[in-house]
This record gives structure tokens, sequence and C-alpha cells, in this order.
């Protein structure tokens, strides 16, 4: 763990802490993100995955992930201080870092019960879903519908 952000964490730490959740009859969810600049939809998105279970363990895009997926110009912030904001947000119990673009690997080694995506997904669209079934564990979609984005609070604040 990170003195600065006590629920930062190592993917090798949780896998070891799921193995012991398990046991102990504990309920899994994970959910990802890039969560570049938090906004109202976040915080919903987590608040619904925190709800489908006891431990929400949140992966975190790393910075160079953000840029594969969303282009030069980001991340605004970096994977540090976005794994600092989103720890701080009361329903998340762990974050973590990853460098991939999508987060099959993470699943395969969490196992958690459920994955939780936000409404821009549908149970199909979800690119970890068949990482997921592999596991035993469900896709759900969760959080408000996809009316706030990063993009858009970028794009409102150019306009100002």
């Amino acid at each position: 763990m990170f003195p600065e952000n006590p629920k930062l964490t190592t993917l090798e730490e949780l896998e070891n802490k799921c193995i012991k959740w398990r046991e102990e009859g504990k309920r899994i969810v994970f959910g990802n993100g890039i969560f570049d600049i938090l906004h109202v939809g976040h915080v919903r998105y987590l608040k619904a995955a925190k709800e489908e279970g006891d431990i929400l363990i949140v992966g975190i895009n790393g910075d160079e992930a953000v840029r594969k997926l969303k282009g030069e110009s980001r991340p605004i912030l970096t994977a540090r201080e976005r794994a600092l904001l989103v720890g701080a947000i009361r329903y998340v119990d762990y974050v973590f870092i990853y460098e991939g673009t999508d987060f099959k690997d993470p699943i395969s080694r969490l196992k958690p019960h459920v994955h939780a995506k936000g409404t821009d997904y549908t149970p199909e669209t979800v690119p970890e879903r068949e990482a997921v079934k592999a596991c035993g564990g469900e896709v759900k979609i969760v959080g408000d519908p996809k009316n706030h984005s990063t993009s858009w609070v970028i794009k409102s604040l150019k306009g100002r």
C-alpha cells in the first residue's frame, strides 16, 4: 500500500486478498476505467458497482494505456493522481493501476464475482466478458445513463 493513498495497492497483493475474501464468502466486484476528470457519472457508477457486492476493486488505466486509448492529449491527470481521487470515494475499497488497454488479465487473476461496467456498454459489448465468464463471474451494467464524460467536460472547458 502507499502512505498517501492506503487504498492503492498492486494486482499481486489483490490476488492474495481475493483468495481470502472468497474463502470468507465475500462477494468481490471489479470495476475499471480511466477516470481522467472525475464527474458525477463516475461517482454514480462506483456507488452502483459497490451495491453489487462486499468488496469493490477498481482498476485504473495507466498513463501509457490512456494515450493508446484516447490519444496523445490524454490523460489530463497522472495515473497516481487518478488513483488517489478514485480511492477517496467511499464506495471504493481498493485501487490498482494497470497498463493494459483492457482488463482481461486482471479479471482472470482476481476472479471477481461481478464485473461492473458503465451504461455506455451492453453485456455483449464489454471487452472483458469472456474473461469474466471463464472465471465464473457475471457482467453487470451499472450507473446512470451515459450523459456525462470526461471528453464532454474538456470540450465545455475549451468553449469558455
